[in-house]
C-alpha cells in the first residue's frame, strides 16, 4: 500500500507523464522498493520492537542523476514518505529521523544504483519522533520540549489568530511523548479532544487553535 501511493505522488510530481519519461530508464519506484527491501533485510529486534534502517544513501549513475535533478529534493521527501509508510505497515520502529540522500555516482552504469542502509539514532539516543507542520515540513524532537505559537521564537510557529502566544508544549517524559497546554485561550486538541496534557500516539493529530499538526514516531 506504502509503494502505491508512493507511485502516485511521483505520477503528481512529474505531470502525470512518469511512465512515458522513464520507459526502458531507472524508475523512481525502483529505488522505492529497494529501499523498503533494505528495511525489510536489515531489521532487528530491539528493547522497543523491529529497528529497521533509517538513514538510506543511493548511488545513481551521473546521466540518472541529471535527468532527476529537476526535481531530486521532492523525490527524497517522497522516498523519506515511502520508508516511513512501509515501518508504520510491518510495525517498524525507527531509532533516529528517516534520512535519503541521492548521490552522483561515476562508477554506476546507467539505469542501475545501489543503497547502502545504516541505523543512525537520533539526538541523545532518543527514540525518533517528530511534529509535522501543515506544509508536510517536519521539526524533528530531540531531548528539549519544544513550544508551540504565536511567538516568533517558538520552535514551531504558527500565525494562526486563534492560538495563543505560548499555547502548547511537546516533551519527552522517558520514551513517551507528551504535549501540555499551556492555560492557551481556546485549548490544545488531540484527535477532537481537548486535553490539558496527554501522551502522543504515532499518527495523533494535534489542533492549535484552526492549525493541525500531526505527531509521528517513524
Amino acid at each position: 500500500m506504502g509503494l502505491q501511493k508512493f507511485e502516485g505522488r511521483l505520477e503528481r510530481l512529474v505531470d502525470g507523464t512518469l511512465s512515458k519519461a522513464f520507459r526502458g530508464e531507472l524508475h523512481p519506484v525502483e529505488i522505492g522498493r529497494r529501499l523498503t527491501r533494505e528495511m525489510d533485510l536489515q531489521r532487528r529486534l530491539g528493547v522497543h520492537g523491529l529497528i529497521a534502517p533509517n538513514a538510506f544513501v543511493v548511488h545513481i549513475s551521473t546521466s540518472d542523476f541529471d535527468r532527476f535533478e529537476s526535481f531530486l529534493d521532492a523525490l527524497v521527501r517522497e522516498l523519506e514518505e515511502a520508508a516511513r509508510e512501509h515501518a508504520r505497515t510491518e510495525d517498524y520502529v525507527f531509532v533516529g529521523p528517516v534520512t535519503v540522500s541521492i548521490m552522483e555516482d561515476t562508477r554506476q552504469r546507467r539505469g542501475r544504483f545501489t543503497v547502502v542502509s545504516e541505523v543512525h539514532e537520533g539526538p541523545s539516543g532518543l527514540p525518533a519522533a517528530s511534529i509535522v507542520l501543515a506544509d508536510g515540513d517536519r521539526v524533528v524532537l530531540g531531548p528539549e520540549p519544544i513550544t508551540i505559537g504565536r511567538l516568533p521564537e517558538s520552535a514551531v510557529m504558527v500565525t494562526d489568530p486563534n492560538a495563543s502566544r505560548r499555547h502548547a508544549e511537546i516533551r519527552r517524559v522517558g520514551n513517551d511523548v507528551i504535549v501540555v497546554d499551556l492555560n492557551s485561550t481556546n485549548g490544545t486538541r488531540v484527535n477532537g479532544a481537548t486535553v490539558r496534557e496527554r501522551k502522543l500516539a504515532d499518527g495523533d493529530q494535534i489542533v492549535i487553535g484552526t492549525t493541525v499538526l500531526r505527531f509521528e514516531t517513524s
